[in-house]
């Protein structure tokens, strides 16, 4: 066995946990070793659990095939084979904070692709290149939990990855009040379109919970540390509607932005380009070079185009100009299962080991 740490996947089976399993394969930290699913995949080969529901366009890693999934319910025996997990598992919230709790309660780490532990106040909620600061909550968390290396983090949702870090990158010039319409892809309700032909040629103009979460998490992410907890910060205000529109990989967005001080474009433009973090100067192996890419052409971002921009790991910015109500006006790309989904968590975690979180059992 390599020196890599040994990881679990919870909720291997679906497309997230499909996810990272693809993103995972030959990985130079992380090698996959359990895959653990609900009782009725449990006993089964992972090849035989997943049968012909496999989303990846890349084929299943052979080194995975042949591993027997275990049942994500049989806590201690899953954590005991692991030295962290990654969460992608299909429950009611209620059930994902219960479960994601147990396993750090083994002192196994959790890095989680749900939303049920995101407003929890001392369970950090990180896009790398913002916010890695907001680690340091993680031993108040510790205390609760009753643990030493045992604590669950988490990714924010992927309808904000195309807007939340510009308007990151521009707080010098204080957005204080934003509007932003997100398109997004069918692959972010783990759905392709031979599973979800309603969806070919359609647009639902609602997506359950979304707009609450693109409104509210952006600033819980720009927020501070204080007391052990995450104090959201107070703006900037954002209204935001979700859509859900005929793309398999690719939220879209489409932002308004009020500045306190008023910016040049080409001021937002430097500020967005030159957007580096923690994942850059470490050397993360996940990590962007360029995390935010600004396109000059009017008929830019495309998902078509675009989508895998720095293998999905970077956000693509066109369309920036005056508005007539608002001060700008812009259209940002992220891909929702790399970027917004295991990519990010997956980020998380070589953050959370580069930081001495996450380290072998």
């Amino acid at each position: 066995m390599s020196e890599k740490l040994k990881v679990g996947i919870l909720g291997g089976t679906g497309m997230v946990g499909q996810r990272f399993i693809a993103l995972l394969e030959n990985h130079p930290w992380f090698e996959v070793t359990t895959i653990a699913a609900s009782p009725r995949s449990a006993g089964k080969t992972y090849e035989e659990a997943v049968g012909g529901r496999w989303k990846m366009t890349t084929p299943m890693p052979e080194a995975v095939k042949n591993i027997i999934v275990k049942n994500v319910n049989e806590v201690e025996e899953v954590a005991g084979e692991v030295d962290f997990v990654f969460s992608a598992v299909d429950m009611t919230k209620e059930e994902i904070r219960a479960i994601e709790d147990a396993y750090a309660k083994t002192e196994t780490p959790v890095v989680s692709n749900n939303s049920a532990h995101r407003w929890t106040p001392d369970v950090p909620m990180i896009i790398p290149e913002i916010n890695p600061e907001h680690t340091d909550v993680i031993e108040a968390q510790k205390k609760r939990l009753g643990t030493t290396k045992g604590f669950v983090a988490v990714k924010p949702n992927c309808s904000i990855q195309s807007y939340a870090p510009v308007l990151y990158a521009w707080r010098e010039f204080e957005p204080y009040e934003v509007i932003a319409t997100t398109y997004q892809a069918i692959s972010g309700a783990g759905k392709t379109f031979a599973d979800w032909p309603e969806m070919v040629e359609n647009i639902i103009p609602y997506i359950g919970g979304e707009e609450e979460k693109s409104e509210k998490e952006p600033l819980r992410i720009y927020g501070t540390v204080e007391n052990g907890e995450i104090v959201p910060a107070a703006e900037p205000k954002i209204s935001c509607q979700c859509i859900r529109v005929p793309v398999l990989n690719g939220h879209t967005a489409a932002v308004f932005v009020k500045f306190r001080k008023k910016p040049t474009k080409e001021q937002l433009i430097e500020k967005m380009v030159s957007l580096k973090g923690a994942p850059q100067e470490l050397g993360l192996p996940s990590a962007p070079k360029q995390f935010v890419r600004y396109m000059e052409e009017d008929n830019r971002p495309q998902v078509t185009l675009d989508v895998d921009y720095e293998n999905g790991m970077g956000v693509t910015i066109g369309r920036l100009r005056e508005d007539t109500i608002y001060d700008y006006k812009f259209v940002g790309l992220s891909h929702n299962t790399v970027r917004g989904a295991a990519g990010g968590a997956v980020l998380c975690a070589e953050l959370l080991k580069a930081k001495g979180f996450i380290t072998k059992k």
